[in-house]
């Protein structure tokens, strides 16, 4: 019975869903409306659509469930986030305006040459990719675990269901479409949270008093750790760490970015990357607080935990909290799930189109605008199989907290980028174009190395701040491989 509930209100949402893909797409679906929106877009529906895509299922789930064990200390690299969208805002979006970009890479090959654009457009590949999958893998193997388990279905089919409704309402007008779906699925998620917040508190017998109350009495309620600096909870490495997986996994990821450059004007796009800057704090910290509440209801009515912390919130929701609940937990996670695999679908498409294959706006040719989109299609529907792929193997491999994952990957993939754009926005090096693929490689192969020498000889646990060291090692490289620096040094030998 429960598995049937679950069904019709995935079925439900899903309907409105194609609705917003068919109201969206009537009137334009070429390649201009699926990479930029035709540049009509209006900064605060971005701004409200935003927060769902970075938010995310994981968000939904790690984030309550990571209280166990890290307390509250995740808020930390909340505030970091709030500055990184402040150098997004006023460094790198007046930069892409400039140069009237489809993908910020494009940038690269301005500032240094195709071999380095073509560079930077595969690490964004490669780190959306395995981002965006991983996130996914979290909501199908929820939903595997309440509805299709019981029904005998496989993960695997599962998996491709999914893919393939996020497919059937996105490939017509990509980011067009997906600006409209992400703003619901972020009113959806965000009523989600606090419905089931309500609910918790209403069995735990709490006003808002005895809430409040409860969550500053708890052990796990410490924000801050300043006192500890081998730990990786350590404030400083936190908020930093913060500020700059903002930057690189907002400000430097085309996902994020695109739905920012749909915007017509800079001064309105500032206005939605603040806005949505600011609106992650009291967020998280609601999640958080969400946590915390989880576990008094759980001590408080003997509940089992699972050892994963990421299963913390569906467990108790699926079995203490009654269908009512369930079912808002459930469009929840769907909703917030589907607005970052979707937005994330949608911009490697447009990646791999523009940057990869070298795609060019051709309006003013009807029969290579038509070849164009057939490209396009074709690329959005690989891509679309990739993630079931990659799901699959995340699957396999397994993890305890998927959100630590998700910054771990990115510490190694974006530090790359963050070094080149870093070199190119505040340095003059000149790098050998052809020589800039093999330090973008190396630089997280060193990142690795010098992590597992820190943990056994100095029992250092290196953290978040890996990514700024990749980006350091980066910009090294740059120098190193610099024409100026080349040329002082054949000075020398003469």
């Amino acid at each position: 019975m429960q598995g049937i509930f679950v069904l019709i209100v995935i079925a439900l949402y899903l309907g409105l869903l194609m609705l917003i893909s068919y109201l969206t797409s009537r009137k334009s679906a070429d390649n201009d409306a699926f990479f930029r929106a035709n540049k009509q877009s209006k900064w605060y529906v971005v701004a409200f659509a935003m927060i769902g895509t970075s938010i995310s299922g994981v968000t939904f789930i790690s984030v309550p469930g990571m209280v166990r064990n890290l307390d509250m200390t995740y808020m930390q690299m909340v505030f970091g986030f709030f500055f990184g969208y402040l150098v997004i805002a006023y460094v790198l979006l007046p930069l892409y305006y400039k140069l009237n970009l489809t993908t910020i890479y494009g940038y690269l090959d301005q500032r240094y040459g195709p071999q380095s654009y073509k560079t930077g457009a595969w690490f964004f590949l490669i780190s959306k990719i395995v981002g965006a999958a991983a996130r996914l893998y979290l909501v199908a193997f929820i939903l595997q675990s309440l509805v299709f388990d019981a029904w005998g279905v496989p993960f695997v089919v599962t998996v491709i269901g999914i893919i393939l409704v996020i497919w059937m309402y996105s490939h017509k007008s990509g980011v067009k479409t997906i600006i409209w779906t992400d703003w619901l699925q972020t009113l959806l998620f965000l009523t989600a949270l606090i419905l089931i917040i309500f609910e918790v508190t209403s069995r735990l017998n709490f006003n808002l008093g005895d809430t409040v109350v409860a969550i500053k009495n708890s052990p796990h309620s410490r924000i801050f750790v300043f006192d500890d600096w081998g730990s990786t909870q350590n404030f400083f490495k936190q908020f930093f760490s913060g500020m700059f997986i903002t930057i690189v996994m907002t400000g430097l990821d085309q996902d994020q970015m695109q739905k920012n450059l749909t915007i017509k004007s800079l001064k309105d796009a500032q206005k939605n990357v603040v806005s949505y800057g600011l609106a992650f704090a009291p967020v998280n910290f609601l999640f958080l607080c969400l946590g915390v509440l989880l576990l008094v209801f759980a001590e408080q009515n003997g509940v089992v935990l699972p050892e994963v912390s990421d299963n913390i919130l569906p467990h108790i929701a699926s079995q203490y909290l009654g269908n009512t609940v369930l079912g808002i937990f459930i469009v929840g996670i769907v909703a917030a799930a589907f607005s970052s695999a979707d937005s994330a679908l949608t911009a490697l498409t447009t990646s791999f189109c523009v940057d990869i294959l070298g795609m060019k706006n051709k309006e003013n040719d009807p029969e290579a605008e038509k070849r164009n989109i057939s490209i396009r299609r074709r690329v959005h529907l690989g891509m679309s199989a990739l993630f079931v792929v990659i799901i699959l193997i995340i699957e396999a491999i397994g993890s305890d907290s998927i959100i630590t994952a998700i910054y771990k990957l990115a510490s190694y993939t974006y530090g790359p980028l963050l070094g080149l754009y870093f070199c190119g926005l505040y340095t003059k090096v000149k790098p050998a174009d052809n020589y800039v693929p093999y330090v973008a490689f190396a630089a997280p192969v060193l990142c690795f190395v010098i992590e597992i020498g820190m943990k056994a000889v100095f029992q250092y646990t290196v953290g978040y701040e890996l990514l700024l060291i990749n980006g350091a090692l980066t910009a090294f490289g740059l120098w190193i491989i610099s024409s100026k620096n080349r040329q002082s040094q054949s000075i020398q030998k003469l």
